[in-house]
């Protein structure tokens, strides 16, 4: 079962696009503060090639996902830097297996793992919105390499938050 709640995400969602540009860099402070490698991992990417525009896509992943885990009323551990490697790794082989498989297993294996994800709300947020702004850069140019990267950053977001391990509820 989720921990984030379709509810949490529909209300981060609701929240974070109300945002006011001022109101969005103070949540990245506070990202800053309390999830500094969620938001490095974001920011890295301007260094990697990724093009400004699609820096910000991928850091309203990070806000919605943040304060999906705010409204969750959970308190959430440090991801680390291991924990963000750790994720990955099980995240590029899970991909290869997919990839490895033909027709119906490789559809067999991503429904199980769609299926099988700890925290499902938010992994439909995040494949749905990573979906979309696919379509909308094929619609205005080749897709770029840096685009990969890109996608696994998101998909790296939800998969640390899945793996964090939550010990108690918020007080306050």
């Amino acid at each position: 079962m989720s921990r984030i709640t379709v509810d949490n995400l529909a209300a981060a969602i609701r929240k974070v696009r109300s945002m006011s540009l001022t109101e969005k860099e103070a949540l990245a402070e506070e990202i800053h503060r309390r999830q500094p490698h969620m938001l490095a991992s974001c920011l890295v990417q301007s260094q990697l090639g990724v093009e400004p525009a699609t820096v910000e896509f991928l850091l309203h992943i990070l806000l919605v996902c943040y304060q999906s885990m705010k409204e969750s009323g959970l308190q959430w551990p440090v991801i680390t830097e291991e924990e963000q490697e750790r994720q990955m790794q099980r995240w590029i082989g899970a991909v290869k297996f997919s990839e490895d498989e033909v027709g119906s297993i490789a559809d067999g294996a991503r429904e199980q793992y769609a299926s099988q994800h700890s925290e499902q709300p938010l992994l439909a947020f995040v494949v749905n919105e990573t979906n979309q702004w696919l379509r909308e850069v094929s619609e205005r140019k080749a897709q770029a390499e840096s685009d990969k990267l890109v996608m696994m950053a998101s998909m790296n977001l939800v998969n640390c938050i899945a793996g964090a391990a939550v010990a108690t509820a918020a007080h306050g």
